[in-house]
C-alpha cells in the first residue's frame, strides 16, 4: 500500500489505522477500540484546506467566493473520493468484517471514500502538512483539473436527466437482468429514451449500475 500511495510512513500503525473499517475494529492494550474513524476526521479537514488553497491558487483573481466553494465540493464530495479510491486499489487493503465484505464492501463508494480520507489524516499525522499536500496534489491533479475547466461530472444521472427533460423526451432505465447471490448480486441495467435503447451498464446495486449507464451514455457522446 506504501508503493501505491507513494508514500513512506515512519510509524506503519497509523496507515494499519486508516484501513480498517469500524466493522473489523480492535481494542488495544487501553482498552480503546481502533478503527479509522478518527483518521477520517482529521483527513476530512485537511482535504478541504488542500483542495481550497490549490483551487484558490489555480482560479483567476477575480474568482467568486461561491465559485471556489462549488468547485471545492466538487472534488471533495464522496464520489470523487471513491474515485481516486479505485484508482488506488484501496479497497483490496480494507480491513474489514465478513458481513461488510459480503455486501460488497470493498466496492462501495462510501467506504472508500471514508478510507481515502483516513489515509490522507494518516499521511498528516505521520508525515506533517507538507506530506499531505503532496499526496493530496499529485493523486487529485486530474480531479482538479477537470473541475477547473467545468469537465467534472460526477453525478451522471442526473447530468443525463438535464439533457433529456431539455429535449422534452423521455427517460427510463430498464432492468435487463441480476446475476449471482443475494449477497453478492450484479445487476445489468440499459437506458432508454423514448423507447430507443442506449447503453448499458453494470454495479454491485441498481443505483450504481444505472450510474454507469449514464456515465457511458455522457462520455460516448450519444446524441439524443
Amino acid at each position: 500500500m506504501e508503493d501505491i500511495l507513494g508514500y513512506k510512513f515512519k510509524n506503519t500503525e497509523f496507515l494499519k489505522e486508516a484501513l480498517t473499517h469500524s466493522s473489523f475494529g480492535w481494542v488495544d492494550e487501553d482498552g480503546v477500540r481502533i478503527d479509522n474513524e478518527k483518521l477520517e476526521f482529521i483527513g476530512d479537514a485537511i482535504l478541504d484546506a488542500i483542495i481550497g488553497l490549490s483551487i484558490y491558487n489555480l482560479m483567476p483573481k477575480d474568482a467568486k467566493e461561491g465559485d471556489l466553494t462549488k468547485m471545492r465540493a466538487q472534488v471533495v464530495c464522496e464520489r470523487s473520493l471513491a474515485l481516486v479510491g479505485k484508482e488506488l486499489n484501496i479497497g483490496s487493503y480494507l480491513n474489514m468484517g465478513s458481513g461488510e465484505e459480503k455486501t460488497g464492501g470493498r466496492e462501495k463508494e462510501s467506504l472508500l471514500a471514508d478510507a481515502m480520507e483516513a489515509v490522507i489524516g494518516a499521511i498528516y499525522i505521520d508525515g506533517g502538512y507538507d506530506a499531505a499536500y503532496k499526496f493530496v496534489n499529485e493523486k487529485f491533479a486530474e480531479t482538479i483539473k477537470a473541475s477547473l475547466e467545468g469537465k467534472l461530472i460526477l453525478d451522471y444521472k442526473t447530468e443525463l436527466q438535464e439533457r433529456v427533460q431539455r429535449e422534452g423526451k423521455t427517460l427510463k432505465y430498464i432492468m435487463d437482468r441480476s446475476e449471482g447471490p443475494d449477497h453478492d448480486k450484479t445487476f445489468y441495467i440499459h437506458i432508454e429514451i423514448d423507447g430507443k435503447r442506449y447503453t448499458e451498464g453494470v454495479g454491485k446495486s441498481k443505483k450504481e449500475a444505472q450510474q454507469h449507464a449514464a456515465q457511458r451514455f455522457v462520455e460516448e457522446g450519444h446524441i439524443i
